[in-house]
């Protein structure tokens, strides 16, 4: 049988209501019930074993842990331990912002970089990715209007052993396929961010999955296609329900609809 698809919620979307660890205990149990299936994402007011414990107590097996260029650069074992404290075997660079790398040979010194720490990762038992936001789908070096290559591109082309969480919210807001985006990472794209947005008021805002305008059987399908087994659910924010438990929620139901599980 094929294995099972997981779907996961972002921590991060329910910020706002982890102040103290009984808070945190009390958005676990909200979460689970809503029938996720595992967890992404480590609040500030519970150290990581402590939230392995929790989240673990609650049904829901933690999927990543967070990490950044300047952490990897530190100390690398930091890294290692706070995955291992979380219980995971990947770890995730959140984001890079485009200053200082502003030419194509900044892009890929840093991505020559970026893949030495993902080798020695990989030798502690620890997948390196990268979630893309939608600065990354940036030219660089255009020159009279022709040219250039994506800053992602450049990223991904020149770190082979970085693995990609694609955001697909973030992909769509960068003007990109999601579809071709999927199929392109193909074997580097075990576990994705999913999040909608659509127009409200002229404006483009972050919507449940759904309730906007990605077509999500497709992307879904692209997904499977290139070995994405964990789906995991994000909003940056909610300012249609003004309730992220309520959007949680509303995606996990529209997502079974769509037949993803």
């Amino acid at each position: 049988m094929p294995k099972k698809n997981i779907i996961a919620a972002q921590f991060y979307t329910v910020r706002d209501f982890n102040k103290t660890p009984a808070d945190v205990a009390k958005s676990l149990a909200r979460i689970k019930k809503m029938g996720y299936d595992a967890l992404e994402g480590n609040p500030e007011c519970v150290e990581p074993a402590e939230f392995r414990k929790m989240a673990l107590d609650a049904g829901l097996p933690l999927l990543a842990g967070g990490t950044g260029l300047d952490d990897l650069r530190a100390d690398l074992g930091k890294t290692v331990k706070r995955c291992n404290d979380l219980g995971v075997a990947r770890a995730t660079i959140a984001y890079l912002w485009p200053n200082p790398y502003v030419t194509q040979n900044d892009w890929k010194k840093v991505a020559r970089e970026i893949d030495r720490y993902a080798v020695r990762l990989a030798k502690e038992g620890i997948a390196l990715e990268y979630h893309n936001h939608a600065h990354e789908f940036e030219k660089v070096g255009v020159k009279n209007g022709q040219g250039g290559k994506m800053m992602l591109d450049l990223l991904l082309d020149n770190a082979p052993n970085l693995q990609a969480k694609l955001d697909f919210g973030w992909v769509v807001r960068g003007g990109q396929d999601p579809v071709a985006w999927a199929k392109k990472m193909k074997g580097r794209l075990a576990q994705v961010h999913v999040k909608d947005w659509g127009i409200v008021n002229n404006e483009p805002v972050w919507r449940a999955i759904g309730e906007g305008g990605i077509q999500w059987v497709d992307v879904f399908k692209a997904c499977k296609a290139s070995g994405t087994t964990c789906f995991i659910v994000e909003q940056d924010n909610c300012p249609v329900s003004n309730d992220p438990f309520l959007s949680l929620a509303i995606s996990r139901k529209n997502i079974q609809a769509l037949g993803l599980g």
